[in-house]
C-alpha cells in the first residue's frame, strides 16, 4: 500500500502526537471512507480560530475523553475538516497551514497558492 501524498505532491508527513490527531488518531492526516469530515488539513491553531470554530458549532477546546480529544489551545497543530478551514478562511481568521502535512485532497477546497499564503513550516516560521 502506498503512502498518502501531502500537497506537495511528496510523502505524507505527520501533523501531531501531541495532541494525538488525525481521524484515525495516528498523527497523520489521512483520510478514508470512514471520515465524513475530511480531516485533511494540518493548521496550527490560534485562539482566535478556536473561538471562530466554537461560535459556529463545532468546539475544538473543550477535552472530550469518551472521544480520547484533549481539547485544544493555541499554537497546538491539528488535522482539521477541510469544509471548517475554507470557512474560516471566508472569515479572515484561518489558521496556519503546515503543507507537508497536509493530504493532497486539500486541493479539492483550496488552491496550493491560497495554501502557501497560510502556511508555516515545521519549526513555525512564516
Amino acid at each position: 500500500m502506498s503512502k498518502a501524498k501531502n500537497v506537495l505532491g511528496e510523502e505524507l508527513q505527520p501533523c501531531s502526537v501531541d495532541p494525538m490527531t488525525g481521524f484515525y488518531r495516528n498523527g497523520c492526516c489521512d483520510t478514508g471512507a470512514q471520515d465524513a469530515g475530511l480531516h485533511l488539513i494540518c493548521v496550527e491553531v490560534t485562539e482566535e480560530f478556536l473561538a471562530f470554530s466554537k461560535s459556529v458549532g463545532n468546539d475544538l477546546s473543550t477535552p472530550m475523553p469518551m472521544y480520547d480529544f484533549p481539547g485544544l489551545k493555541g499554537g497546538d497543530r491539528w488535522c482539521l475538516c477541510a469544509q471548517r478551514w475554507t470557512q474560516a478562511w471566508e472569515a479572515g481568521i484561518a489558521p496556519k497551514v503546515i503543507l507537508d502535512s497536509t493530504h493532497i485532497s486539500m486541493l479539492e477546497f483550496a488552491d496550493l497558492e491560497t495554501l502557501q499564503a497560510y502556511s508555516v513550516d515545521r519549526n513555525g516560521d512564516a
